[in-house]
Parts: structure tokens; sequence; C-alpha cells
């Protein structure tokens, strides 16, 4: 199996998608957890494991300095929102918690960790949290009754709204006169945090999980005739590091359309940490886990090793991850005889 280099980086981000018909769903990309910049705490190992339903990690931490260190842990989680929010299906696998969308779990030391949580509405760069709060609007977009609660505020408040970048006019709402009803589009960033003390000269297990915001599409273009001559085949190749093997696989299967009989899957991760400990990543460990023997999947890495029918695993040794990761997944359709 071929894969080129592995990914991330440690800031909530979103991947860019490929382009989505109205059957698709975008992935968000999140990854793990951000220390305050500090020379004290050495990562010995890192155990991650991507699947569609779930991603967890297990980290080591070492305090070298001689003396306990006490500093702030994060997780960020994904961004929510921006312009196109209203117009496009974004993957939440819990839409209805205005926070923990991720459900969004950690231990250290097999102890649940008591979390703080910090929430932004930004737009065009500005944080705009205390207009909306003001005026009794929830902060998490992706919660159904924002929209019906935009919608009682004044004709002033919508227009300033939309001139500060944090909604944009419902035009397809012919029921109702012009500017009636404004739909949200600032970025929502939330941040999951703690502080933490990390002994001297011993190490410590921080564990967590969440549910990915796994992006999907009825149908691929990957593997059609004609799809690497077109305008997002470049991005996609280089994001999943797509090769000739992976397209030759998803040829072998044979559907009753034009389009290879298959469904998409993209679950993006941020991998990189940004360097915020003494040194680069003594062990690290992934598994990246496909779902079903069936199932065709792309990514980039290095010295990947099949351990099981669906997962694979990279090893590497006091290393720092280079890039974000991409990965696709393939699921064949399963025609009923007609």
């Amino acid at each position: 199996m071929k894969r080129s280099v592995l990914a991330a980086a440690l800031v909530a981000a979103v991947l860019a998608a490929p382009a989505l018909a109205n059957d698709s769903t975008a992935e968000l990309a999140a990854g793990g957890l951000v220390l305050t910049r500090t020379d004290a705490i050495e990562m010995k190992s890192e155990d991650l494991f991507i699947s569609q339903d779930e991603i967890r990690v297990i980290y080591r931490f070492l305090n070298t300095s001689g003396a306990d260190v006490t500093t702030r842990v994060a997780f960020p989680m994904p961004d929510i929102g921006g312009e196109d929010f209203p117009f496009r299906e974004t993957a939440i696998p819990n839409p209805t918690d205005p926070t923990n969308f991720l459900d969004f779990k950690t231990t250290v030391d097999g102890r649940p960790v008591k979390m703080a949580v910090e929430q932004k509405a930004v737009a065009g760069g500005v944080d705009h949290t205390a207009w909306l709060k003001k005026r009794g609007i929830p902060l998490s977009l992706h919660v159904d009754g924002v929209a019906d609660r935009m919608e009682k505020l004044s004709k002033a408040d919508k227009e300033q709204a939309v001139k500060l970048g944090l909604a944009v006019p419902d035009e397809n709402d012919d029921s109702k006169p012009w500017m009636t009803r404004v739909l949200p589009t600032w970025t929502l960033k939330s941040t999951f945090h703690w502080e933490q003390t990390f002994p001297a000269g011993r190490e410590i297990v921080v564990e967590h999980r969440y549910k990915p915001a796994v992006g999907i599409s009825a149908g691929t273009a990957v593997g059609s005739k004609g799809f690497t001559t077109q305008p997002d085949w470049p991005r996609m190749r280089d994001l999943y590091c797509i090769d000739s093997a992976f397209l030759d696989a998803v040829g072998k299967v044979k559907g009753p359309g034009d389009y290879p009989p298959f469904n998409e899957a993209r679950i993006g991760y941020i991998l990189k940490t940004g360097g915020n400990w003494a040194k680069p990543i003594g062990d690290f460990r992934m598994v990246i886990d496909k779902g079903s023997a069936k199932n065709l999947v792309s990514f980039c890495g290095s010295d990947v090793k099949k351990v099981s029918p669906t997962r694979f695993e990279i090893r590497k040794t006091n290393w720092t991850p280079p890039r974000d990761l991409g990965v696709l997944i393939l699921k064949p359709i399963e025609y009923q005889p007609e």
C-alpha cells in the first residue's frame, strides 16, 4: 500500500470539503489537546485511533523540570458556521447540544476531568459575542430555534446583523416581507479547557474521545471517467494521497451507472501539535479503521501496515507531524435486484 506523508495542525479548523452536491454533508476537522507552551513537559507517547464512529487518543506526558507544573490544557472544537452555513449541510454528531456537539470526554489517570467551555461568535474576524448575548440570541447557531429567535429582532437589529456579517436575509421565504427572517452566518468558536498539574518526574496518562463530524456524499466522482482532469482532482489527490492503485481498486467495482458504485465518507483530523512541549513525540502510533473489509480507504502516511481486514497502522519515533490528515473512505453501494 502506498501512502505519502502524514498530517495536521492542532487548532480548530475546517478542512475544505469536496464540491458538495445537495445530498452531501461537509466534514469538520477536530484534533487533539493543546497545552500552553512549556519546555518542562515531554509527550512520551501518543496513541491515536480514527474511525467513522469514534476518535480516541491516549497521551503519556512526563514533567522533566524537577518541580510540579500547572498549566492550561485545551481542546478546540471545530468551527461551526460561516457565510455559507445556511446553504449547506454540515455533519454535526450531536446537533442538539449547544456546546459539546462532538460528545467530547476526557480522563486523566482514569478519572473524568471537569472542564470549562469558552464560546465566541465571530464574523469578519471580529468578536460579536456581546452583541448577540445582549439581544438574547444563542451563540450555538447549529441548534434548532436560533433563526426563529433572530426573526423576533427589531428591523434595525436585523439590518445591523446583516451589516456586521452575522446574518443574511432568507431569500427563499417568499411568504413574508423582505428582511422579516434572517439566517445566522457567524462562526461559533468553542474551546474546552482546564488547569492540569503535571507532577515532577512522574508520567500522567491523558485520554480523550469524541465522535468525528464525518462528511458524507451519496455517490462519488472519484474514479469516474475524466475525473483526473476536473478542477477538484488536484486538491483531493493531495489531501487524501489518492494514487493509481486506489483508482484501479475503484475501477474494479462495477455498477449500473456511469459513476463508481460507492458512497463517500470523509474524516478530517488536526494532528500537528504546534510544538508546545519540550521535544517531538517520543512514540507515536495511529490506527485508521475503514469500517468494513469491503470499503476502500486512502490517506496520507508513510510506512503503513495493515494489521487487520479493516485497520491500518502507522508508527513513528521522535516524530513531529508535518501536516493535516484527511481520510477518504469509499463504501460500496448495495444495489437491490429489480
